[in-house]
């Protein structure tokens, strides 16, 4: 058996079950006073405390402009925490990370307050034996991550060498807002840090159940035989919201639905159901086939008819009458930017040639819902009379991504009775039900896995830039176009309903 670079005999540095610890570090979260900070990381954050995942000597650093001491940061901390952890909050859980709590106040133009910034890092080597370990979180719009990056580099803050340790960033979507943004972004931020220690944020990456693709693929001979053109009629992809734009007016109304999903969250999954098998759970040997994907999707040749957005009116939803988009509070009354988008890509290998992939995504439908649907080829009903199979679909497997966590599998069987008659039935998986452990949290794996350097849930810069191959000619046959309305409580307009139909397939009802 393998040894450990500690010497422990007992244990394979191989084996995942017993839970790895990152070494002692500081995690810097910019923009800590935001929704994300407040709502995601600083709960996950706490989640792992009590979890034991922490070091003892981790530290977070909020950096924000509001004028707070560390103990008013370390209460807002706490409210924070009573309201979004995911795990019972304990108090010596709360004491132990509460003394960890630090607050450095300053714009991102100030350079006395990243001077400052520096210097508390360079302390906490002495208080809490961070030997330069730090991790820095951009919770923050996209147009300030330039000054941000250029005051880490100028302040050697980036820097592993001057830092005696490592050095990394987290950066959050959208990256960039079209290809040439993009690149200009990627050359910035690797300019700044190392490339190696560049970690692109896509929080569904970090749930369970994406994760749980490679083990239903790759860990069952069921499946991967039938994963191909021969066997898959189409896949459908949907992220559905029932929420509107909440606060996020400002920046909605510049990205719109495309660039905000559909070039990060769904083009990843995407690239997850389609690719091949790895030759080892590696994050280059999974990015190198994801991006093998990615550089294969086809867009379609007619994007009238098979790109289609809209923009939510006012409607009914859970009983409640809610606004459309454009009345929305700070949304332009002219405003074209769309809540929904669905379109028809192509994966062109040998497995999926055409196999169509349909992708949506929209706001103020009827539920929240993400899932992933693997529609099989009917099969031939040669023994069977028309009148036997007429409520029989096709198989079909679906993987519910959230809330409802878990694997459905829809197959044919005999009714009860003494006529053939073949309807379709399903089996459920539900994780909730199947493990005596909660799932954890995006942000909890994915923050982890930013301190212990593992990047193998992060998408890296050639993904974001091929991502953005896919999204930029739709962004340019729609920027002449008026997107379709809908209903709010519907599932989006009628003209996606047509594209499905010309294909003769409709959409699945979550």
């Amino acid at each position: 058996m393998a040894s450990t670079a500690s010497g422990n005999p007992l244990r394979d540095p191989r084996d995942r079950r017993l839970p790895r610890l990152p070494d002692n570090s500081a995690l810097v979260v910019f923009g800590v006073t935001g929704d994300l900070a407040r709502k995601k990381l600083i709960p996950a954050v706490y989640d792992l405390a009590n979890r034991g995942l922490l070091p003892p000597g981790f530290v977070l650093v909020g950096f924000a402009r509001r004028e707070w001491s560390d103990d008013e940061f370390a209460a807002f901390a706490r409210e924070a925490t009573e309201r979004g952890a995911r795990t019972p909050f304990r108090e010596d859980t709360w004491e132990r990370l509460a003394g960890s709590l630090r607050f450095r106040s300053g714009s991102f133009s100030d350079d006395a307050a990243f001077d400052g910034l520096a210097s508390l890092l360079a302390e906490l080597e002495q208080s809490h034996g961070v030997r330069g370990n730090a991790a820095f979180y951009l919770s923050i719009p996209p147009t300030a991550f330039p000054v941000v990056l250029k005051q880490m580099q100028r302040t050697g803050l980036a820097s592993n060498d001057a830092a005696g340790g490592w050095r990394r960033v987290v950066i959050e979507k959208p990256f960039g807002h079209d290809l040439d943004s993009a690149r200009e972004l990627n050359a910035l931020v690797d300019d700044v840090f190392t490339p190696g220690d560049v970690f692109r944020i896509d929080h569904y990456l970090g749930k369970e159940t994406v994760q749980n693709l490679f083990a239903l693929r790759f860990a069952n001979t069921l499946f991967e035989p039938i994963w191909n053109s021969h066997f898959v009629d189409s896949v459908q992809i949907t992220m559905a919201e029932d929420v509107g734009i909440g606060t996020r007016a400002g920046f909605y109304d510049e990205t719109g639905a495309a660039r905000d999903v559909l070039q990060n969250h769904l083009l990843q999954l995407l690239a997850l159901t389609a690719m091949e098998e790895p030759v080892s759970f590696s994050a280059e040997t999974i990015r190198t086939e994801k991006l093998k994907v990615l550089r294969a999707v086809s867009v379609p040749d007619d994007f009238g008819t098979f790109a289609v957005r809209g923009q939510y009116s006012q409607g009914w939803l859970a009983g409640e009458r809610v606004r459309g988009y454009l009345e929305e509070a700070d949304i332009p009354a002219s405003s074209t930017t769309e809540t929904f988008v669905a379109v028809k890509l192509g994966v062109e290998t040998r497995r999926w040639a055409g196999v169509p992939f349909y992708l949506r995504t929209g706001k103020r439908l009827p539920r929240r819902v993400t899932e992933i649907a693997i529609t099989f080829t009917k099969a031939p009903h040669l023994p069977f009379d028309v009148t036997d199979t007429t409520e029989l679909g096709n198989n079909q497997l679906v993987i519910r991504v959230q809330p409802d966590e878990g694997v459905t599998l829809r197959f044919g069987s005999k009714v009860p009775g003494s006529a053939m008659e073949v309807r379709d039935v399903a089996m459920d998986f539900l994780f909730g039900e199947a493990f005596t452990e909660a799932l954890p949290e995006a942000y909890e794996r994915l923050i982890l896995d930013v301190l212990l350097g593992d990047a193998t849930l992060f998408p890296n810069n050639a993904e974001v830039e091929e991502s953005w191959r896919i999204i930029d000619p739709l962004e340019d046959f729609w920027r002449k176009t008026t997107p379709h309305t809908y209903r709010a409580g519907t599932w989006g307009p009628a003209a996606a309903d047509d594209m499905l139909g010309r294909d003769g397939r409709r959409w699945r009802r979550p």
